[in-house]
């Protein structure tokens, strides 16, 4: 009996059997072999000639009464967590808003027998301008950096906004929330403008917050973790009481601020009600222009990057970076993407890209003047790079620009 077969018979699906088929029927047509496959697909609306490995399975889900192979992953992993769990319940959570700052999770919690309702707010304040300004002109500002720095459309972009802003103005008083989040500033400043903006604090307010997972030998986010995981995690929440908010205000208008002494000043202190935020502005701090050589931390690391390994396809370095180098990983790969074109751009570059292909694989190495940067023989700060921003703090490199020293003191140039 085939998997296929066999799974509509007694319901478990044959995961390995099924992706072998996938790859079988793959093979088959690149070498001429199954025209009946071909004549499904090109039912389907895939006339091909060059198929990828996504067709198949997609017709393999389809033979398996899935509308695509997503699904069928979706439903083999909920069938398996409730048979490892069989007693497991997400106690409590179906009236909760589950709030994250990204939708990596939302898979894993339905598979592990979440019901609430989920909730992204994906704007990545770890870069571009995050200035204190009106609520109507802060957003325009954030829309018109996600469309320079990431390619996207207006439009698309508006719209998530807006569906983000409904979500967070009807936050009141009979809210129930629960919030995900790790130790990186992506994460902690999502934390904090969440917290900043309650009016008050909700009926329930609960944080699920981690830095580290045992068992796990590079933790990068929460994304990473099978839904085991998560529903290990579920009765490690605690609540959060107006401190918190408190605190994140607080936070919020030092981050946002032109001058970073009171963000230096927070990012220097324990916070017990928020223990993670103190380090992840203090990590965040370190994106100001370093005072020996006016490199950004990140800048830095990928020029260490490059200097130790010689030249990469620019995938490699981001690998390295988020694995090795990065002391609290916060980058996705368009992120960090835009984070190197302004020293490949620059009219004296500190990192030389060879052009042609995706991103990822143009392969980059380090300049003469990257080299020397990098050693603290020269500044960045004297060979014109781009302006650019860090929370509210707008860094131009001829106008006396805030820099910050390894231990987090803050000055102008």
């Amino acid at each position: 009996m085939s998997a296929t077969s066999a799974s509509r018979h007694h319901g478990l699906l044959d995961l390995p059997s099924l992706r072998k088929r996938a790859k079988r029927l793959l093979k088959a047509l690149k070498n001429n072999e199954a025209d009946d496959v071909r004549a499904q697909l090109h039912a389907l609306g895939l006339p091909g000639p060059d198929y990828r490995l996504a067709d198949t399975q997609w017709l393999v889900a389809r033979e398996s009464g899935f509308a695509s192979w997503p699904r069928l992953i979706a439903h083999a992993d909920g069938v398996a967590f409730a048979a490892r769990h069989p007693a497991f319940a997400a106690t409590g959570e179906a009236t909760v808003q589950h709030w994250r700052c990204g939708n990596d999770i939302e898979h894993s919690l339905r598979i592990a027998g979440f019901s609430g309702s989920f909730h992204m707010f994906d704007d990545p304040m770890v870069m571009g301008p995050v200035p204190a300004l009106p609520d109507d002109d802060y957003w325009s500002v954030r829309a018109a950096f996600a469309a320079q720095a990431f390619g996207l459309s207006t439009r698309d972009i508006q719209q998530r906004q807006a569906i983000q802003r409904e979500a967070l103005a009807q936050l009141n008083a009979d809210s129930e929330l629960v919030l995900w989040c790790e130790g990186d500033a992506y994460d902690q400043l999502f934390l904090m403008r969440l917290l900043a903006s309650l009016p008050a604090v909700p009926r329930r307010l609960e944080l699920i917050e981690i830095n580290r997972v045992p068992g796990v030998e590079r933790f990068i986010g929460i994304g990473q973790l099978a839904p085991d995981l998560l529903a290990w995690l579920w009765p490690q929440r605690r609540s959060l009481g107006e401190d918190a908010l408190a605190l994140a205000r607080d936070a919020w208008a030092a981050y946002t601020a032109t001058d970073p002494n009171d963000w230096a000043r927070l990012a220097a202190q324990m916070h017990p009600v928020l223990p993670l935020l103190g380090p992840a502005l203090a990590r965040q701090l370190q994106e100001l222009p370093g005072a020996d050589d006016g490199l950004s931390l990140t800048q830095r690391l990928v020029l260490r990057i490059l200097a130790e390994h010689g030249e990469l396809p620019a995938g490699k370095v981001f690998g390295h970076l988020m694995m090795r180098y990065e002391p609290l990983p916060y980058l996705g790969d368009l992120m960090f993407h835009a984070l190197l074109q302004p020293l490949i751009d620059a009219p004296q570059p500190l990192v030389h890209e060879q052009p042609g292909g995706e991103w990822q694989k143009r392969v980059v190495r380090i300049t003469s003047l990257g080299e020397h940067v990098l050693r603290g023989q020269a500044n960045w700060l004297d060979h014109a790079p781009a302006e650019r921003w860090v929370g509210g703090v707008h860094i131009v490199a001829d106008r006396s620009p805030w820099v910050v020293s390894g231990e987090g003191q803050v000055w102008r140039r």
